[in-house]
């Protein structure tokens, strides 16, 4: 059963990546992939009751995620909708694309260790579009904000899901993990920025012609800033929401959908129904990307049969048999997450290390946060936010591995030298 289970994953993995050759939407092939992989796990366990318990279990975390993932995107498009984004294209007045990347980079970066990668790319990939005209220019600021965004969560609590895991799972403490981690996440930006920086000196910001409004809709600048206020605010309280009533970060998300849908509502309730139908949130749900929604609910069951079947914990166990090393098991299970799902990844490895033997913030704990949280970035598909950033820009699997994931490879392998040879001197 094992074998082909992994069989039809590699399948279904290839069929994600040659998705442009082969003409068949990722979305289909996911989906296939994760109805063959349940249907065999079904079929050739024997077990039916723990199958479903497995996939109910499988269904609800991967529903947080869908339902986090819609409300992020649906509070982005009701900002645009209103011409929101507005507040923040018409300061930034630089013409060259080098000055705009570090800028952009920078930004996602805090912001992601703020919110959490996934949010801050679906919101700096959206934002992109209103600076960029090129869709090539745009192809190459979605890569670096996918890499800025995992490097950015990486050293933060809630800025990553893997992170947030060994957080809350006690392996790791708040400010231990930013003082340990945060110069090698950082390193894992600067060194592709500066190669970027090289590949496309001297070219210009090309800004999309400047309509007075999105959509032939007029709204006025009370308007503006008030929806983009509520969409920022929404947004951050993620993670406020969390810590203090301990719920899943889709709960707070969907409290803020409807408090800016209320809002909405009053706001608009004397404007005229043709104005007013574009700028109701109903009319934004319509215009967020369900196909790579669907992609994700795809990937995500698929990669929990690996998870149920224990053939990701199986994977973890060889590692330590056949490596043995520490440094180098926790560099290849980062290297895995752009392959495999980091989450599953992570909860394996917290299973296999007891933390009577690694006690919390030792190096495995911070050095897996790092890399788990970074590695993700040298494929398009190997974190959520490559996934949503794929969607929204419709990236190509092999025009990412080409141009960005080398790139991503070398920050990764940059930071994993600055937290080694820090971690060395800090602890003797």
């Amino acid at each position: 059963m094992l074998t082909a289970l992994v069989l039809i994953f590699v399948l279904a993995y290839a069929c994600i990546a040659l998705e442009h050759p082969i003409k068949v939407n990722k979305s289909a092939s996911a989906l296939v992939g994760a109805g063959l992989l349940w249907t065999v796990y079904a079929l050739m366990s024997g077990d039916s009751h723990k199958v479903t318990e497995n996939l109910h279990e499988s269904l609800a975390s991967t529903a947080q995620i869908i339902f986090f993932l819609m409300g992020a995107m649906t509070i982005v498009e009701v900002v645009d909708a209103h011409n929101g984004f507005q507040v923040i294209t018409s300061r930034i007045k630089t013409t060259k694309i080098t000055s705009l990347l570090w800028l952009v980079g920078f930004v996602t970066f805090f912001l992601s260790a703020t919110l959490d990668n996934l949010t801050t790319t679906i919101v700096m990939v959206s934002l992109m579009k209103k600076l960029l005209d090129r869709h090539e220019d745009r192809l190459f600021f979605a890569g670096v904000i996918v890499i800025a965004a995992n490097a950015g969560g990486a050293w933060s609590p809630i800025g990553d899901v893997t992170t947030t895991m060994l957080w809350i799972g006690g392996q790791i403490t708040t400010m231990a993990i930013i003082k340990g981690v945060f110069l090698a996440s950082l390193t894992c930006l600067v060194v592709p920025l500066i190669f970027l920086t090289f590949t496309l000196r001297g070219k210009q910001v090309i800004a999309p012609k400047q309509s007075t409004c999105a959509h032939g809709v007029e709204t006025t600048s009370f308007e503006q800033n008030l929806m983009f206020c509520m969409g920022v605010g929404a947004l951050i309280n993620v993670p406020i929401f969390k810590t203090i009533t301990h719920l899943p970060p889709f709960m707070g998300i969907l409290f803020g959908l409807g408090i800016i849908w209320l809002v909405g509502n009053i706001l608009h309730r004397n404007t005229h129904e043709d104005k007013r139908r574009h700028l109701r949130l109903v009319s934004a749900l319509s215009r967020i990307d369900m196909a790579s929604i669907v992609f994700f609910i795809g990937i995500l069951l698929a990669v929990a049969v690996l998870e149920h079947t224990h053939i990701l914990t199986a994977l973890a166990g060889w590692l330590d048999m056949a490596v043995g090393r520490q440094d180098v098991i926790v560099t290849l299970i980062g290297i895995l997450s752009a392959i495999v799902d980091n989450v599953p990844l992570v909860a394996a490895s917290m299973g296999m290390y007891d933390l009577a033997v690694y006690p919390q913030d030792s190096f495995l704990w911070e050095f897996m946060a790092y890399c788990a949280g970074t590695g993700g970035s040298m494929l398009i598909i190997g974190s959520a936010a490559g996934v949503a950033a794929m969607g929204l820009e419709k990236i190509h699997f092999f025009w990412y591995a080409r141009k960005i994931g080398a790139l991503a490879a070398l920050g990764y392998f940059s930071g994993i030298i600055v937290y080694i040879v820090q971690y060395k001197l800090m602890h003797g």
